[in-house]
């Protein structure tokens, strides 16, 4: 079974924001950090080779996703919502930065080991080839504007004064 690099995202996404529905009630905050770790792994291990470019640059952003979700329908309850929102998102954050950091280093490592190298080295050579084409001129680009171009027309014949 392969995966996109988004179906590889949305499963990583959905997986962490169910370990934090249920690492609430059960008061496992080491669960959502392993749980975002292994959905990860899962997910750099799927996806399609040529993907992986893609894929590795995702985890802070999938991590921060699922955090916000979660701390924003929690904060939903609260008098304060923008309070409650920022203080919320500080401790989730600050707490599974560790998680967060592993994650990102388990991503990459693996993506090294899938082909990672191969799809950034023809990256590269596609932006070389792009720069290497000819570029049109300055004057070839911009054509310049018609003499008198934003000049008034003046249309018919030209009034005369009438003296009163």
């Amino acid at each position: 079974m392969k995966l996109t690099a988004r179906g590889a995202i949305v499963l990583a996404l959905a997986v962490t924001v169910a370990a934090y529905a249920l690492a609430g009630p059960l008061d496992l905050p080491f669960l959502v950090g392993a749980v975002f770790v292994a959905a990860s792994l899962v997910g750099v291990l799927l996806v399609n080779p040529r993907d992986l470019l893609s894929l590795v640059v995702t985890p802070p952003l999938v991590f921060f996703a699922a955090t916000l979700v979660v701390e924003f329908v929690r904060a939903l309850g609260s008098g304060k919502l923008a309070q409650s929102l920022a203080i919320g998102l500080y401790s989730s954050l600050s707490a599974g930065a560790p998680w967060l950091f592993a994650g990102s280093a388990v991503v990459l490592g693996v993506a090294l080991r899938r082909g990672l190298r191969d799809n950034v080295r023809e990256l590269r050579e596609e932006l070389r080839a792009g720069a290497e084409t000819a570029r049109p001129s300055r004057k070839q680009a911009y054509e310049p504007e018609p003499e008198g171009y934003f000049e008034p027309r003046v249309y018919g014949t030209p009034r005369t004064q009438t003296e009163d």
